[in-house]
Parts: C-alpha cells; sequence; structure tokens
C-alpha cells in the first residue's frame, strides 16, 4: 500500500514522498529520497494521514485528495549507517563551501549575503542560500562556482525570516526560535496585529532577531480579536443614565470600560454595568449623532421690490418688475448724463458699474 511520507532536510526544509513497501517507515528514520538530478538523504517527519494534511496546507488549502495526486516522487529506500556517514562528512564541508562562496561574491562586488550552503547526498548540487535587498546577477558567480566545485550550482535567495529558521538560535524568551523547532509554517505579521494588542509600536520590542515582526504575535491575536467584540470600539459615543460619554479605552481582562463626557468627566465602570445602564438610558447613541450638525446660513433670498407709493395702477407699473415705471424713466435719465462723475450711486444704476460723461 503506497502511504506519504513527509522528509526533512537540512534547514528545516520539508518536502513529500511516497513510499510503496510494505515495511512501515517511523519518524526519523533516515531515507534516500528522488530529487531533481539523483538522490538525497533526509529524516522522516510524518507518515500517512498527518503527512497528507500537511502537505494539502503547504499547497494552499487544498483537499487532502487532490494533495495525494500530487505527490509523485518515491523514497528510494531506508538509508545505512554508511549513507548517513556520508551526509555527516558533506556536512563538515558545507561549512568550507559556504566561506569560499562568500570570498568568491567579495571578488565579484555584488551586494550579497551567503547565509548557508547545503550540499546533495550524491553530491551532483551545491545549493546556496543568500540574501539581498534588491535583484542581483550572478550569472558570473555561477560560473566561478562551478569550476571550483565541479558540481552544478544553485543560487538560492531566501528572506530574513527564511534564513532565521534555516539557521535557528535563541530568542529572547531563551528558547529556540519558533519557526526553527516547530512552526510549521511562517505566516505573514503586519503591525496591525500589533494594534490589535495595544502593545508598543518601537520596533526594537516587538521585532526578532531576523529584523521582521515577532511570529509568536499571532498566538494571541485571535484571542483578542474575539474578546473585543464583546466591547463597544473605543472612540465611541454611547447614551448612558449619566448622559452622552465617550469611550476612552477598554480592559478585556478585568472587563472595564474607560468613560469620559463633559459634565462628570472620567469614570471606569465594568462591562455588565455599562451595558444595563445603556438599556436603562433607552439604547446606544449612533457614532454620527455625536458630532454636531454643521449650521449653515440660509441662502439669502432676493430683495423684494418696494411697494409702489400710492395708489399706482396695473398701467403704471412695469409688467415684469411691477415698480412704477415713471421711477425708470428717471433712472434712464439720471444714466444718460444727470449723475455726477460717471459712477452710478444709489440703487438705480444696477447695470452699468460706471457711466459715461460724454453719452
Amino acid at each position: 500500500m503506497t502511504a506519504v511520507v513527509e522528509v526533512r532536510f537540512k534547514g528545516n526544509r520539508l518536502e513529500y514522498f511516497n513510499w510503496s513497501a510494505a515495511e512501515a517507515l517511523a519518524p526519523h528514520d533516515p531515507v534516500i529520497v528522488e530529487v531533481e538530478r539523483g538522490q538525497d538523504l533526509g529524516r522522516v517527519s510524518a507518515i500517512g494521514d498527518t503527512a497528507l494534511k500537511k502537505c494539502a496546507r503547504g499547497c494552499g488549502g487544498c483537499a487532502v485528495a487532490e494533495a495525494a495526486k500530487t505527490v509523485e516522487r518515491q523514497v528510494v529506500r531506508r538509508a545505512t549507517p554508511g549513507d548517513v556517514e556520508v551526509a555527516e562528512r558533506l556536512r563538515d564541508e558545507e561549512d568550507d563551501a559556504r566561506r569560499t562562496a562568500r570570498q568568491r561574491v567579495r571578488s565579484h562586488n555584488l551586494p550579497m549575503k551567503v547565509s548557508d550552503a547545503e550540499w546533495q547526498w550524491d553530491r551532483r548540487k551545491l545549493t546556496l542560500y543568500f540574501t539581498a535587498e534588491q535583484r542581483v546577477d550572478f550569472r558570473a558567480l555561477v560560473r566561478d562556482l562551478a569550476a571550483v566545485f565541479r558540481t552544478r550550482i544553485e543560487l538560492r535567495q531566501i528572506g530574513a525570516r527564511d534564513e532565521a529558521r534555516r539557521l535557528s538560535g535563541v530568542g529572547r524568551c531563551g528558547r529556540e526560535y519558533c519557526s526553527a523547532s516547530w512552526l510549521p509554517e511562517l505566516r505573514p505579521v503586519n503591525l496591525s496585529i500589533a494594534k490589535d494588542q495595544h502593545l508598543s509600536l518601537n520596533p526594537t520590542q516587538i521585532s526578532g532577531p531576523c529584523g521582521r515582526l515577532l511570529c509568536c504575535l499571532h498566538y494571541e491575536h485571535d484571542f483578542y480579536v474575539q474578546s473585543r467584540k464583546r466591547f463597544p470600539k473605543e472612540g465611541r459615543l454611547l447614551l448612558t443614565e449619566v448622559g452622552q460619554e465617550k469611550v476612552l479605552a477598554v480592559d478585556i481582562f478585568r472587563d472595564r470600560v474607560t468613560l469620559r463626557s463633559e459634565e462628570h468627566g472620567t469614570r471606569v465602570v465594568a462591562l455588565e454595568q455599562l451595558q444595563q445602564e445603556i438599556a436603562g438610558a433607552g439604547g446606544e447613541a449612533p457614532v454620527a449623532a455625536a458630532a454636531a450638525p454643521s449650521v449653515q446660513s440660509p441662502t439669502p433670498e432676493p430683495p423684494q421690490p418696494a411697494p409702489p407709493v400710492g395708489p399706482a395702477t396695473t398701467s403704471d407699473q412695469d409688467a415684469a418688475t411691477g415698480q412704477p415705471r415713471s421711477g425708470r424713466r428717471r433712472r434712464r435719465r439720471r444714466r444718460r448724463g444727470g449723475g455726477g462723475g460717471g459712477e452710478n450711486r444709489g440703487g438705480g444704476g444696477g447695470g452699468g458699474g460706471s457711466g459715461n460723461p460724454s453719452a
């Protein structure tokens, strides 16, 4: 019966293979497996359904049945004690290979840092892992290294988190890096996770040895998100028995809420008491109601013409404006030559702005 086997290599590198022999494998057993160009030695880390589930998760959440179909390479055989000795000698030679590669990088003046080297068990390939801030043209370097080691050279660029996972180390908690010891996959960590937990945004306090945000920020994030759903959002205005109050802070561990109002100042109440006060006040005031509505001055209406003095008849008024026609004739004569200085005065010169004395 064919079973899927998860095999771990140097630097926590994982790959999946099929094991079709009748003899069952156990965790930590050394095996020889098929790779792209030859054979490599690794150790079994998971078997059967556990390996299938981890393979499906690593593929991006595909189904377990689909993950089983994607595994094509085979476990060739169990590794003998002689095979394990060959692999241990190669581990000792990898330090020399890394130092040689770093010297060649400096001679080529390339902006990259070689962090690790890994020999394939049959010595048909040497993989060099490096980090760089930008793309690097290392074609000349590959030709130089191939002439030195007389084998196929593969340069693989990795990130800061992957570098810490391969090299391992001790974190500020006093234990080995989670990414190098037990963490199955590296999940992205952004600054919003630290904000949700009200942590200090100082990078030196929330960053790991790799210079990126701590992977352990993910561990309690779901707890904070679920706990805050029971509390009103900070900055929200609530209508309580005291009046309208603003939420300053919430304490999810003690179930307390800090409120402030302009009349009564700041106070701290329990969440249960706050809910009772909101219910007693008739509900929660929406945030939009907190902002005072902007007072806009009404659009001034055009001035209405003054009623004519005396009992003006309809024939003496203009049909368009309702003003006496005699007033229009006086203003027309004033524009033609009666006004002084060429400037319309009063309300009679509605159209001109400046008159023409010679008109």
